[in-house]
């Protein structure tokens, strides 16, 4: 598991030399690849593996893994925008599935949402909030399945203990 930090792209190789979460775990001993990604405003826990099998399991939306994230939004959020997120937003077309939203904290100008997701596509949760008319201003993953980030440092990384592979498949939170 990885605390990936703002600036650095979810990719194993970069053709054009920009930072990328390789640089992050070029120790790690083994062929590892990302589960899923974050795109590089976005920071927080990325899962790690050499099994495609487990990869897909944890990624594929039939399995239901659930993601929490902990989003930074402006302006303020009123409760129409906060039933849209939860119901499913339009977005190319078909509507996202619902996602599970609540208030962390509300200030002027601003609020905290933790926000849990089943699916995961490119952007969904800035996109979701772009629909509704919120600006995401900070983005992070916190969780997958059971398995917590915790106090992880940003750009360390660790191994997940044999219990957490197995919570990473946990469908319900």
């Amino acid at each position: 598991m990885l605390n990936k930090p703002r600036g650095f792209i979810t990719t194993m190789n970069d053709e054009r030399g920009r930072k990328c979460v390789a640089q992050l775990v070029e120790n790690v001993g083994e062929r590892v690849y990302p589960i899923g990604r974050l795109d590089k405003e976005s920071e927080g826990m990325l899962v790690f593996t050499n099994d495609g099998d487990f990869a897909n399991k944890v990624m594929h939306p039939k399995n239901n893994v659930y993601k929490i994230y902990r989003v930074t939004v402006r302006p303020s959020i009123d409760e129409d925008q906060l039933v849209k997120l939860e119901t499913g937003v339009e977005l190319d077309g078909r509507k996202t599935a619902p996602a599970y939203v609540h208030v962390i904290h509300k200030e002027q100008g601003r609020v905290v949402l933790e926000m849990i997701l089943h699916e995961g596509k490119n952007r969904e949760i800035r996109r979701m909030c772009e629909a509704v008319g919120l600006e995401v201003a900070r983005l992070k993953r916190t969780q997958i399945g059971g398995v917590k980030m915790g106090m992880l440092k940003q750009g360390d990384w660790r191994d997940l203990t044999e219990q957490e592979v197995k919570n990473c498949l946990q469908t319900r939170f």
